[in-house]
């Protein structure tokens, strides 16, 4: 009995995502639990395996293009079990790889019009009478203004109409009494294609939008160096014995834990009215990693109870994970805090960016060896980074991020009260 298999819910919030990659062929015998496909959500690639044995028949995705959820993912004729013919749940996302819903509500309309249903069949282009390709928003807006779709020049793929389209038409109409011609030849060609954004960079440029509705300040420092340098090159030895590299961030991330324990207003989170704080049980340090996808921030859960081993150790797990695409959805949510280690590609300062609901974020700078006077009047050469941190100035102030910067501070240039602490 052949079977259509549909995409699941593999995400609150999440209606489409990208196919990355077939792991099987049409006509190919698969076995139950079999890795089928790979999908890219906002933020993680999601495997979708098989839940039956069969023979795969017919895929109904093409590589490369947006897969709805709740539509055909593909076809396969079932193997006989002497079971009832009762139609197949749909198919479910492995274990473990669900991708993180951190995505903001307004704009849905927007993305909507400028993504195509992958599982619409194709339709001709505007303007020869056949029905034009367009999304329910675009056409709300076309009969608002008493237009036929047929009538307008589409800029989409296969002449698909954008609320751009109408609202250029409209605007030669209104100058000229005529319709705008259709952009051809050389503009066209001039203009370049247009290129959706999917995945990990739909889901920035709609985190980016949001946080623009936050008042957000920053506060810059530096840091002196040089002490927790040489407690890194003492202990690299032993951590190297256990399997594991140190690196300054594994530092910085425990400082950080230490200092949350004394502000724990900066380990806070907004709510979605902007009425409450959410008081997370733990310290879940979000760390950027730059990846080929783009830039992922997963997350060291509790780090008020890992110890450096342990925080070195997942740093390490966690960004193998991001550039391999196999980030979980536990592992990108729920961040509150997070460290951004833009040092590691050649900035000396940078203003990062607020991400909601989180209210704080730092941005570390290259390490620098520069000249410094020190107590005694003398020029010494010193190791320091600049560290610049950004926060919601409706629940932070300045005096508080400067305070808490300070006690951060304190543990990184004199580690030995960091170690005390850690007793």
């Amino acid at each position: 009995m052949k079977q259509d298999f549909y995409l699941p819910d593999i995400g609150e919030g999440i209606v489409e995502c990208e196919l990355v990659e077939w792991l099987v062929a049409e006509g190919e015998r698969v076995a139950e639990d079999q890795a089928i496909c790979d999908v890219m959500t906002d933020k993680a690639l999601v495997q979708i395996p098989a839940v039956h044995g069969g023979t795969i028949t017919r895929l109904h995705v093409a590589k490369g293009e947006m897969a709805r959820v709740h539509a055909p993912l593909f076809e396969m004729e079932i193997e006989d079990r002497g079971e009832d013919n009762r139609p197949a749940a749909p198919v479910s996302a492995a274990p473990g790889s669900k991708d993180e819903i951190g995505q903001d509500e307004t704009g849905q309309e927007d993305q909507a019009d400028r993504t195509p249903a992958v599982s619409a069949p194709p339709e001709s282009v505007p303007g020869n009478g056949a029905k034009a390709v367009a999304s329910p928003a675009v056409r709300r807006l076309a009969r608002e203004h008493d237009l036929e779709l047929g009538q307008v020049p589409g800029s989409g793929d296969k002449g698909r109409v954008y609320k751009e389209d109408i609202e250029a038409y409209l605007a030669g109409r209104d100058v000229g009494g005529e319709p705008a011609p259709a952009v051809t030849g050389t503009v066209a060609e001039e203009a370049g294609e247009v290129e959706p954004l999917r995945g990990v960079r739909a889901a920035m440029a709609r985190q980016m939008t949001a946080s623009l509705g936050i008042p957000q300040f920053t506060f810059c420092d530096e840091l002196s160096l040089g002490e927790l340098l040489r407690l890194k090159e003492k202990l690299k030895v032993s951590f190297a014995e256990e399997g594991v590299r140190l690196t300054l961030l594994a530092f910085f991330i425990k400082a950080l834990s230490l200092a949350l324990k004394d502000f724990p207003l900066l380990n806070s989170r907004l709510d979605a009215e902007a009425t409450g704080l959410i008081r997370p049980s733990g310290h879940h340090i979000g760390v950027a990693v730059d990846t080929e996808a783009g830039l992922l921030v997963p997350n060291i859960k509790h780090c008020e109870q890992k110890s450096l081993l342990a925080i070195a150790a997942e740093l390490e797990r966690l960004g193998e994970a991001a550039r391999a695409g196999r980030l979980s959805q536990a592992e990108l949510q729920g961040g509150t805090i997070t460290l951004s280690n833009i040092g590691v590609l050649g900035g000396i300062v940078s203003s990062p960016v607020v991400r909601p609901p989180e209210l704080a974020i730092a941005a570390l700078g290259r390490l620098q060896r520069l000249p410094r006077f020190n107590e005694a009047g003398e020029v010494v050469a010193q190791q320091l980074m600049m560290v610049c941190w950004s926060a919601d100035h409706r629940v932070i102030d300045g005096a508080t991020l400067a305070r808490f910067n300070q006690c951060w501070r304190q543990y990184l240039e004199q580690p030995e009260r960091m170690l005390a602490r850690l007793a």
